[in-house]
């Protein structure tokens, strides 16, 4: 495994603070020579122009690829169109294409309800001009009415023309597993890269699982209450148990890792260096790294 195997997510910043944090993040996580980086896409396109800047930036900064998230609900179609096509025209070849949320106050949902729609629709419109990466949910879409029906929505969104899958953060490994495996059965050859998230946060990271499905396991969950407001405690676990979970993950034949940044870089460089992997050095595998 090389840096190449390894991508970060942002999100757009909103004001001059979040400006210069993103900024030094971006910098210090280039120089791990990243895959791609990839920056999200506010409900209904709510941050549209700044998903752009920031992933224009980046690429002028860095040299390296940056993907836009793209969601389809509660946006027009013609909206989607000009994405696109703007997108295009800057030479944007990565996106990532999702459902997305409905925006706050809009009750319409828009004419593509499902990213499998929206995946077709980027094909249509654009052909190959864009490598499509999808969601993957090892331990299921909290909406899915069951494992089944979620295992074929994911399924759908590969035949429309995906090309690789991130994941949902999650922190059994065999969650992962199983899925990729079910997913094979079913006939997915696509990559389907981990989502990691640090835990830097224990009241943070408690309300994103329950808003996206994603479950902590109890010993975990027990360890992180016991440490109460003990950030630095919780920190030194959250890196411990986070670079064991992908050490597991890759010695397993994972395809890479996607780090959940939060748009900050002291933890995803602490848990990486576990791994080997500084800048200018590859990536080790397993418990090898981790001595």
């Amino acid at each position: 495994m090389t840096g190449s195997d390894i991508s970060f997510e942002f999100f757009p910043p909103r004001t001059p603070e979040a400006i210069s944090r993103l900024e030094t993040t971006r910098d210090r996580l280039a120089r791990l020579a990243p895959g791609f980086f990839s920056v999200t896409f506010g409900a209904g396109g709510s941050t549209r122009e700044l998903t752009l800047e920031t992933v224009l930036a980046i690429r002028r900064t860095t040299g390296i690829e940056a993907a836009p998230h793209i969601s389809c609900l509660g946006t027009p179609v013609a909206d989607l169109r000009a994405v696109l096509r703007r997108y295009v025209d800057e030479g944007i070849r990565r996106v990532v294409a999702l459902r997305g949320d409905m925006p706050s106050g809009l009750t319409g949902i828009g004419e593509l309800r499902y990213a499998n729609e929206l995946v077709a629709f980027i094909r249509a419109e654009t052909g190959r001009q864009f490598h499509i990466d999808v969601a993957a949910y090892p331990e299921f879409h909290p909406q899915a009415p069951s494992a089944k029906a979620d295992l074929e929505n994911f399924k759908r969104k590969v035949d429309a023309g995906a090309d690789s899958a991130i994941t949902q953060y999650f922190y059994n490994a065999d969650a992962y597993f199983r899925f990729v495996d079910t997913a094979r059965a079913l006939g997915v050859t696509i990559p389907i890269v981990p989502g990691i998230m640090p835990i830097t946060n224990f009241s943070q990271l408690a309300r994103f699982s329950d808003m996206c499905g994603a479950e902590i396991p109890r010993w975990i969950e027990k360890r992180l209450r016991d440490f109460g407001d003990d950030r630095a405690a919780i920190r030194a676990f959250g890196i411990d148990v986070t670079a064991e979970l992908c050490a597991r993950l890759l010695d397993g034949g994972a395809p890479g890792l996607h780090f959940y940044t939060m748009n900050q870089h002291e933890a995803v460089e602490a848990i990486l260096a576990r791994l080997g992997l500084g800048a200018g050095h590859g990536l080790g595998r397993g418990t090898e790294a981790l001595a």
